[in-house]
């Protein structure tokens, strides 16, 4: 089997070469990648990830639209029903962690095929659980997986498509964790209507099966080959995509690559996201990713079951938590263009603003209306700041530790979504559903703050330029 599909070979006892040599190798393969025209083959390798995606997506938003039944059927409190909405979030916090380590040290697709056999036991797992308990073990192991393949996909995204359009594609990829949502919702609400919740999670855990497809046809980022030393193999890859991107010019000579320059490295591992130049970087993109998660999923896996507490019976809480997410469509693809027109910066914090202010509204709203175009407006602006997080987080790290950076930036965001359904399980009972959005909203506006205060616009630049 040829190294395009196997992911090339990685001779992990392999001696790492002088610095120099290694920056020089590392930047003539950005350079070729780079000159690429964007064909088919680029984006039949982004869709093969955003399904992987996708299926991921729907396996998170599940919990939201089944978690009013599970708390009926368990009969938990609302402190407990908080707590056990925050075990995926637990799983993810270690996966991200562990995932962007393991795919700095053996490579992208190795980590991104072994996340999806992560998250699709837990998810059946979920389904099988006969207590509540196990129900939370299975939770952890589905976020595991989760948490796993999230900054992968990020980094592998990032380096596999041009810098013009990678913003822009990395934008999309987070585009189908809405559309995911969606769908998600749809099963659930199909479901539901002649079963109990454990068939959601069964039904979600089958797509695993998708990894065959990711191991046969995703090849190893080139970029990750020549940071590792691994020349050889950087070239075979890269030169496997070269032939397949002219192919699909029909043989047309491909552009000439420009000269890259990247600067011999100093440091290596954790050390280099608290080095010079990557600690401020380090500051706001912890600080981005904790306020903006303890929001996010602090509000979003508790919509179904704050729409039941307002008196709406299971099925019709499904559906209006299915319609308030539809705005999750437009938000990304807003984001999408947004993110190359006015830049990063701009596009991540009229998001955040916007879905604080709209937090604001939805827990003051006096009647269905208000509730509906608040929640949609709150979607939006939340789902847009996604896909401008995405596309962010990735760039502001040089390809050795990329997905280590990615990683624990979102390892860190997984705390805040692992606090923030279970602080809204006990501030529920003592301030109501407005002292909830208040929270969600004062935690999407500090996000804000760090970017504007910390953050810098990387726009069209290529990854070695911003990273070195």
């Amino acid at each position: 089997m040829s190294s395009l599909t196997t992911g090339g070979s990685i001779d992990l006892a392999r001696p790492v070469m002088d610095a120099a040599d290694s920056a020089t190798h590392t930047a003539a393969i950005a350079a070729r990648l780079e000159r690429l025209p964007l064909t088919s083959y680029q984006r039949s390798i982004f869709a093969i990830i955003a399904t992987a995606w996708f299926f991921d997506s729907m396996d998170l938003g599940a919990l939201t639209f089944v978690l009013g039944s599970i708390r009926q059927g368990f009969g938990l409190s609302t402190a407990q029903t908080g707590l056990l909405s925050g075990m995926s979030f637990l799983g993810m916090f270690v996966g991200a962690a562990c995932a962007g380590l393991l795919a700095d040290r053996f490579g992208r697709t190795r980590v991104f095929q072994a996340s999806m056999i992560f998250w699709g036991l837990g998810s059946i797992l979920c389904g099988l659980a006969p207590s509540v308990e196990a129900l939370a073990a299975a939770r952890v192991l589905l976020g595991f997986g989760m948490g796993m393949e999230f900054p992968v996909a990020q980094s592998m995204v990032s380096e596999f498509i041009p810098a013009k359009q990678r913003g822009r594609y990395i934008a999309l990829l987070e585009g189908f964790w809405p559309i995911g949502f969606v769908a998600s919702g749809l099963l659930a609400f199909a479901v539901l209507s002649v079963a109990d919740w454990r068939w959601v999670f069964i039904l979600q855990g089958v797509p695993a099966i998708f990894v065959l497809i990711v191991r046969r046809y995703v090849p190893e980022s080139p970029r990750w080959l020549a940071s590792r030393g691994d020349i050889a193999g950087a070239d075979r890859v890269m030169s496997d995509i070269e032939a397949k991107v002219s192919q699909r010019l029909n043989g047309a000579a491909l552009p000439a690559p420009s000269p890259q320059f990247i600067e011999a490295r100093g440091t290596r591992g954790l050390s280099t996201l608290f080095a010079a130049g990557y600690a401020q970087r380090t500051a706001m993109l912890w600080s981005l990713w904790f306020f903006a998660l303890l929001g996010f999923y602090g509000l979003t896996t508790w919509l179904g079951a704050l729409l039941q507490a307002k008196g709406f019976p299971v099925t019709k809480s499904v559906f209006y938590t299915i319609v308030i997410s539809l705005a999750g469509i437009p938000g990304f693809l807003t984001a999408a263009w947004l993110i190359e027109s006015l830049g990063r910066k701009p596009t991540l914090i009229g998001a955040l603003l916007g879905a604080a202010i709209a937090c604001y509204f939805y827990g003051a709203a006096a009647d269905q209306v208000q509730l509906i175009v608040a929640g949609l407006c709150m979607q939006f602006c939340s789902f847009g700041m996604w896909s401008a997080l995405y596309a962010y987080t990735p760039e502001l790290y040089p390809t050795h530790i990329r997905a280590t950076g990615t990683g624990f930036a979102s390892a860190v965001g997984r705390i805040g979504s692992l606090i923030g359904p279970s602080l809204i399980g006990f501030i529920l009972p003592a301030a109501g559903q407005s002292g909830v959005f208040a929270l969600g909203a004062g935690a999407f506006g500090l996000a804000a703050l760090a970017v504007l205060l910390l953050g810098e616009e990387t726009k069209g630049r290529t990854l070695e330029s911003i990273s070195h």
